[in-house]
This record gives C-alpha cells, structure tokens and sequence, in this order.
C-alpha cells in the first residue's frame, strides 16, 4: 500500500511539473531587454511630425519645455496644457517663430 501511495505521489508531482513548463512556454516571447520602460512614450531621439494625440499628459512643464527644446526648438515660452492634453507654446526654429505642441505621447509638431 506504501508503495501505491509513493507511485501516486510522484506520478502527481511529475505531470504536475509538466503542466507548469508546458505554461511557461505558452506565456509568450520574453520582453526584449533593450526596450524602452514606457513604450506608450516616444524616445526623444524618435519624435516626430506625426498628428498629435489628445488624451491625459502627465508631462510636467519642464520635462515638455525638455523635450520640445530636444525636437530642435528654442526660445519655449506661453508653455501651457490646453483642454486636450497637449502642452502648447511658441518656440522658434530656423529663424521662424512658430506654434509648437507636445502630446502626451511624446509627439512634438508646429502647428
């Protein structure tokens, strides 16, 4: 009897372990260790002219001031968060004084 319940016991352990790995590997691809921590935010190396998302931004003023001066604008200033979540100013570029504004994405255009 001893040895049906050892039998039992390690027969339960070994498909047990079996179903655990068997998971593992259904889990998906490891995350790539050289991805940014927050992909929903553009890398500032990687802003574009893209059309600008309205939605909750969480980027302070001087992390938008950053980042607009980053995007190649100078001279930031009326930095202001509209009613859409985008960070607006008047910045200049080549010479010219131009519109500007940062989602909360990252996205940095003249408008």
């Amino acid at each position: 009897m001893k040895l049906l319940t050892t039998l039992a016991i390690s027969t339960a352990l070994t498909l047990g372990v079996a179903g655990f790995a068997s998971a593992q590997d259904q889990a998906g691809p490891m995350a790539d260790p050289h991805a940014t921590q927050n992909p929903a935010i553009k890398s500032p190396k990687d802003m574009t002219q893209a059309p600008l998302a309205k939605g909750h931004n969480s980027f302070t003023k001087a992390q938008a001031r950053g980042r607009i001066r980053k995007a190649g604008y100078a001279n930031v200033t009326d930095l202001a968060l509209d009613a859409d979540g985008l960070w607006q100013a008047h910045a200049t570029r080549d010479g010219q004084t131009v519109n500007v504004a940062l989602d909360y994405k990252g996205n940095v255009a003249a408008q």
